[in-house]
């Protein structure tokens, strides 16, 4: 799934199921699953149901799923904060990071800063900005972006080791990681990097995550929005 200018999020794996988490459950009662009923005669919905919405979470942990993120280094130090996920991040000590860097458009640039939202990570700072300025300023970054890779790769061709040529990567710049985590932190996640007030970059990454989650584990991702739902009437 494509997500900003070069980016992506790929399905690697998944394990366990919406019928697993009902088996997880009634391991207790040694009654397993019984099966999804219809509206007129409910089945095991309603223990799934019961489940989450008082907060039986245990049983979440038992499904999950791995997958690869291309995104933005500075996409990456907000991900890695959850670190109930686990990680594996390219590594430039390694191997040279590719040249792609990140460039908003000039729309979305504007909107967020002539937004009247109270998150104060995204409030400029100087005065109202302009189509003129913002166009200056992404000018600026491609620029910037230009001359730090030329210095990266002057510094490989001269030798310099790949762990120090690295010092003049932006946080713009590109990078790849697996992350793997089981279904109860993937919905901590997705309520965090969701929400109004979470870094649009970041947000994107995680609708995009909350679309494998539908796919995968429907009956319960079905739980998650009408939760969230219920939360902002």
């Amino acid at each position: 799934m494509k997500v900003l200018d070069h980016g992506y999020v790929e399905l690697v794996e998944t394990w366990g199921s919406d019928q697993a988490i009902i088996e997880a459950a009634r391991m207790s009662t040694n009654k397993g699953f019984v099966g999804w009923g219809t509206p007129d005669a409910p089945g095991d919905e309603k223990l799934l149901a019961y489940l989450y919405n008082n907060k039986h979470a245990t049983p979440f942990e038992m499904a999950g799923m791995v997958i690869e993120v291309k995104a933005p280094i500075f996409v990456f130090r907000e991900w890695h904060r959850h670190r109930t996920q686990s990680y594996n991040e390219m590594s430039a000590r390694y191997v040279p990071l590719p040249n792609e860097n990140y460039v908003p458009d000039l729309a979305n640039v504007l909107d967020r800063a002539h937004s009247t939202t109270k998150n104060k990570q995204s409030q400029a700072v100087g005065s109202i900005l302009d189509a003129v300025n913002a166009d200056i300023w992404i000018h600026a970054l491609k620029a910037m972006y230009a001359a730090a890779e030329a210095c990266y790769q002057t510094a490989l061709e001269c030798g310099v080791p790949k762990e120090l040529a690295r010092l003049i990567v932006p946080v713009g710049r590109y990078s790849r990681m697996r992350a793997s985590a089981n279904l109860r932190n993937w919905l901590a996640f997705l309520t965090l990097r969701t929400a109004p007030n979470a870094q649009w970059e970041i947000r994107q990454y995680a609708n995009a995550v909350a679309s494998l989650i539908s796919e995968s584990f429907p009956r319960t991702y079905n739980l998650f929005c009408e939760e969230r739902v219920v939360a902002h009437v």
